[in-house]
């Protein structure tokens, strides 16, 4: 049995009225399939050419290793020169990460490449952030610390996206403390016998292409997959409602500096603590009977 997803809403292009009245204000995901077509980066950007601009970069890399005591709030689990990220890329399946990297502004070159959609949103230009990944490797289902709403352009290749709106959250197995759901649960093949209250969650997917943006909305669960290899750049805009922004500011400067005192003193008890707390809250709360 799979998961109950819907494919996500796809138009070519919108109006900036259109995108405001029938997808910002109603907090709905959609995929603008031709935003990009008039930028540089949509002939541009390749591997080949990252590796040309910015192949002496340092770059932070993450795997889809469980989240350990001894890691620091999404601190990186290694490093490696861009060029030589690209080079492993192309060679063979990896699942090492580029996650949540600036690199436009240790490259300033990258700025010229793509233009601001004027579509409504009061983007953050301090924050073009781009992702990286392998063949088959996997971003863990999380919703973003600051309920950012997110422009997602993807290049080269293709991304598979699942997303569960905030409402869904009961289903979903949220760790406390965290931004996570549990890690142990596949969202390619879930074990619903482990983990009944996923079938009665409700979601969205869609398959991203080169050149595509996907509007992801405030707080907004994601779950991402590279079905080859390919790289994507999230542009950011701050929360539109008071209630995520005052969560925002909740993440990050209390719960994020919680959670890392908590695993220094507890350790692993810590993380285990938090798994097996999501696993008996979500039951608890949906009245579910388990072994």
């Amino acid at each position: 049995m799979p998961l109950d997803l819907t494919e996500i809403e796809r138009v070519a292009i919108l109006s900036k009225k259109d995108f405001l009245e029938r997808y910002v204000k109603p907090q709905k995901p959609v995929v603008i399939e031709k935003l990009t077509s008039d930028w540089p980066a949509y002939k541009k950007w390749n591997f080949e050419y990252i590796k040309n601009v910015a192949g002496n970069q340092t770059v932070p890399l993450y795997d889809d290793r469980p989240v350990s005591h001894r890691d620091k709030f999404n601190a990186a689990h290694a490093e490696m020169k861009m060029s030589d990220y690209v080079d492993l890329l192309q060679k063979q399946p990896t699942n090492y990460r580029i996650f949540l990297y600036n690199l436009v502004k240790e490259v300033p070159l990258l700025k010229r490449d793509f233009k601001w959609p004027k579509i409504g949103l009061r983007l953050i230009h301090q924050l073009p952030l781009l992702f990286f990944g392998g063949k088959g490797s996997r971003v863990f289902i999380h919703f973003d610390i600051d309920y950012s709403n997110i422009l997602h352009f993807h290049f080269q290749g293709e991304k598979r996206c699942i997303l569960f709106a905030p409402d869904q959250t009961p289903y979903l197995y949220k760790v406390p403390h965290a931004l996570i759901s549990r890690e142990d649960i596949d969202f390619d093949d879930p074990d619903f016998q482990k983990f009944p209250a996923l079938k009665k969650a409700k979601g969205l997917v869609t398959n991203l292409k080169h050149g595509e943006m996907l509007y992801m909305p405030e707080g907004y669960w994601h779950y991402m997959k590279y079905v080859t290899p390919g790289f994507s750049m999230s542009l950011r805009a701050l929360p539109i409602h008071p209630a995520n922004l005052v969560r925002a500011v909740y993440n990050i400067f209390i719960m994020r500096h919680f959670d890392n005192l908590m695993r220094r003193w507890k350790g692993q008890s810590w993380i285990d603590y938090k798994n097996d707390l999501a696993l008996k809250r979500t039951h608890r709360t949906l009245g579910i009977q388990t072994a």
